[in-house]
């Protein structure tokens, strides 16, 4: 489903022009000088198989984001190749794609349509989604109205009714009550039964070992280690992943 072969990733150096004064004094440094460029992801290789859940660890700027990125499609490699085979399911940041003044309800359906389903099947899934979330006192009011966690369960329920191929979550499961990431956790895992792949980017070495059959260390844009999630989890916190 997912396949990257020396895939490397870069974004410019911003620097702030010089003045005039400083441009004077120092234009031979300026003259001719290309913006650097910053290597978020340097020489990756790895591939995830259909019905792998692959969990992605790592600090704050490691790359994890940047990778995410480009399993999304809305950033492309700068070199290799990055391979992804399947409609890919997003959730990545909480609300993206509601709107305020609509309501829990209107928003579920057009979440619903933007993920790949007709308005048909949005609407004839929406009981399931509504009870899914826990919701259904809210579920006509304005998003507005709503908490972090509301919004972070009904877009949870709305992707997990999407028949997605290819899930993509980044921190998403760490938001809520515990009752909820549980939830969360076992829907994922019945996903991943039926053939979903996913690839979950978290700091919760618990959700990470419990619903992850594969681990990923990334550190400064490099794979530091790649095997089953208790492994890898123990290094890296033994050499690594103290400060996350």
């Amino acid at each position: 489903m997912i396949t990257a072969e020396n895939v490397w990733k870069s974004y410019p150096v911003n620097r702030d022009k010089p003045g005039f004064k400083e441009f004077i004094v120092n234009a031979p440094e300026f003259i001719g000088k290309k913006s650097g460029l910053f290597w978020a992801l340097k020489g990756l290789n790895f591939s995830v198989k259909k019905g792998e859940c692959l969990g992605v660890i790592g600090k704050n700027g490691a790359g994890k984001s940047t990778l995410l990125s480009l399993l999304l499609g809305t950033s492309l490699p700068g070199k290799g190749t990055l391979t992804v085979n399947g409609k890919r399911t997003p959730l990545l940041e909480l609300g993206a794609g509601f709107h305020q003044d609509m309501t829990g309800r209107e928003n579920l359906v057009m979440n619903g349509i933007l993920l790949g389903l007709t308005r048909k099947e949005a609407l004839a899934r929406q009981d399931a989604i509504i009870d899914f979330s826990g919701l259904s006192e809210f579920i006509d009011r304005p998003l507005r109205t709503y908490s972090g966690g509301m919004y972070m369960r009904l877009a949870f329920s709305v992707a997990v009714h999407t028949d997605p191929e290819i899930l993509l979550i980044d921190e998403i499961l760490s938001v809520g009550d515990e009752f909820f990431q549980k939830k969360s956790g076992d829907a994922i895992t019945g996903l991943i039964k039926r053939g979903t792949t996913t690839v979950l980017v978290s700091h919760n070495m618990e959700s990470i070992r419990n619903i992850c059959s594969r681990v990923i260390w990334l550190e400064h844009g490099v794979i530091m280690a790649d095997g089953i999630p208790g492994e890898v989890i123990g290094k890296y916190l033994n050499e690594g992943g103290k400060d996350v």
